[in-house]
């Protein structure tokens, strides 16, 4: 009975050293949290944040150039509405308007979003001072676009809008060598690309009529 006694003794603290050995073991596997885990998810929210932050050539770059989109647009309608408009220009009018629409929504947006409201839109000049003027058609010459007959407009639509090209290319450049926002420089080699080879369209087109 002594022997029974001492050795069920004997099977409980084997056990109990088991027990106490395998929860050590788990202690010592288990992943713990990694110090820098924290300062790793700060260190990501800051660098989200700092993408979506603007430095005054990328307000610069937003209000000038939605300005300059919206004259597009205006030209656009402008020898849209006349009658005796070459079906070529008819054409590119009709895509200005389809490609610059979408960017300059996209624009009011950030502006929005950078804390620039639309009362702080100074269309040939930005908040910061910049002149974009010369970028712009003067208004004199949009109006005799406006007033021009369909085949005399139409020569004047491509004259006015390669220089309005011109000028939107020279813009996107400084947007792209001073720029902050990977988004604005994004749109500005696009517009680059896109504006340059309409350009030359133009000059080709002007040509024939």
């Amino acid at each position: 009975m002594k022997n029974r006694s001492l050795y069920f003794s004997a099977l409980a603290l084997s056990t109990l050293l088991s027990v106490a050995a395998c929860a050590d073991n788990s202690a010592q596997t288990s992943p713990a949290s990694s110090p820098t885990s924290h300062a790793e998810m700060h260190e990501s929210s800051t660098a989200t944040d700092e993408s979506n932050e603007a430095n005054e050539a990328d307000m610069n770059f937003a209000s000038g150039m939605k300005a300059h989109h919206e004259q597009a647009l205006q030209m656009s309608e402008y020898v849209l509405d006349k009658d005796g408009v070459d079906p070529k220009v008819r054409e590119l009018a009709e895509e200005i308007k389809a490609a610059q629409a979408p960017e300059i929504k996209q624009m009011e947006t950030w502006l929005s979003q950078w804390g620039m409201s639309s009362g702080m839109d100074h269309g040939g000049m930005d908040h910061g001072g910049m002149d974009h003027s010369g970028a712009m058609i003067p208004e004199q010459e949009i109006s005799e676009l406006k007033s021009a007959d369909g085949v005399h407009g139409s020569k004047l639509f491509l004259s006015q809008m390669i220089k309005h090209h011109e000028g939107a290319v020279e813009m996107a450049k400084t947007e792209i060598a001073d720029g902050s926002s990977p988004e604005a420089i994004k749109m500005s080699k696009d517009i680059v690309a896109s504006q340059t080879d309409e350009i030359e369209q133009m000059k080709d087109l002007l040509a024939t009529l």
